[in-house]
């Protein structure tokens, strides 16, 4: 199987409530975010996926395989939950040692490779003292370390950076990226854009229990032609720029702000435009001093397609 998650019309309800509302969807081999605001569905849909819960209609393959009642594909899974589910009054090392037995490793081999997981994800120092006494991080971390510690060849994520600091953010993005590069599958679910921004530009937008987009970031927004790319220029010759650009690019529209000497284009062809502004500025002599576009991030996106009419 090419695809780490395979889904026809899944439904998942409780009750009269929609969890995940028939989704369709082929997760292709890499490392994908799957974003929406609380309560969209995300954890619904992974805990479908890890086989916690039974779908209410629909099919569901994960490696291959239907996940609902399947313990040799759990050997081939990792899952950190978001919420926490420890023995507190056993250490990390212990606790993540009993987790690695139960996917079919040796006392030995599950010892050795627990305090190798919980070294990567930077729990070495508190690993031997108990659950009970840990902040939120130290908890995260150990998740973490359980998720990894029988080598899976997919890992589910849901909102594994909650609760760290700035630094072990930095460090948990570049362990998951390091992770990406050894051919890890990482489905990774945040309600923090950004967040996911930083491990890949792949992703599936939840909302409302419906997959809305999936795909690259700058993919999805070039296909969202009703809603104008909108960059911001500076420059010196910020009027006679905006005559050429007008009369030369493809825009939309343009919007002028003497006062900060800069203006903004609102094009639905942003490729032709960046192509066409550099040969622009390279025959004319005009001076372009700076440029940003806010509408090829996460954040746009997100805006763009929950939007109502």
């Amino acid at each position: 199987m090419d695809a780490l998650v395979s889904a026809r019309n899944l439904t998942k309800l409780y009750g009269l409530v929609i969890g995940v509302n028939d989704v369709t969807l082929d997760i292709p081999k890499g490392v994908h975010g799957l974003l929406g605001p609380n309560g969209a569905g995300k954890s619904t849909l992974m805990k479908l996926i890890t086989g916690q819960l039974v779908p209410t209609e629909g099919e569901l393959q994960v490696l291959g395989e239907r996940p609902w009642n399947n313990p040799s594909l759990f050997r081939r899974i990792g899952f950190c939950p978001e919420q926490d589910a420890f023995y507190s009054f056993l250490s990390a090392l212990e606790f993540v040692t009993v987790l690695a037995r139960m996917s079919g490793l040796s006392w030995s081999q599950a010892q050795g490779r627990a305090a190798s997981a919980l070294e990567r994800v930077g729990a070495t120092e508190f690993m031997n003292r108990k659950i009970a006494t840990y902040s939120k991080g130290m908890r995260q971390r150990t998740k973490l370390a359980q998720a990894l510690v029988h080598d899976p060849e997919l890992l589910i994520l849901d909102e594994p950076l909650s609760g760290l600091d700035p630094v072990g953010r930095r460090e948990m993005t570049d362990l998951l990226n390091a992770l990406a590069k050894e051919g890890k599958g990482i489905l990774v679910s945040s309600h923090v854009l950004h967040e996911v921004q930083v491990v890949t530009k792949e992703f599936l937008l939840i909302y409302a229990g419906r997959v809305l987009a999936s795909g690259n970031v700058h993919e999805i927004r070039a296909l969202m032609n009703r809603h104008p790319h909108r960059i911001t220029l500076r420059s010196p010759d910020g009027r006679h720029l905006a005559q050429q650009l007008v009369r030369d690019l493809p825009i939309a529209g343009i919007e002028l702000d003497e006062e900060k000497g800069s203006f903004s284009v609102l094009t639905r062809d942003p490729a032709g435009f960046y192509d066409g502004l550099g040969r622009i500025v390279l025959e004319s002599g005009l001076r372009v001093t700076e440029m940003v576009s806010e509408d090829d991030n996460l954040d746009a996106v997100f805006r763009y397609l929950v939007a109502r009419d």
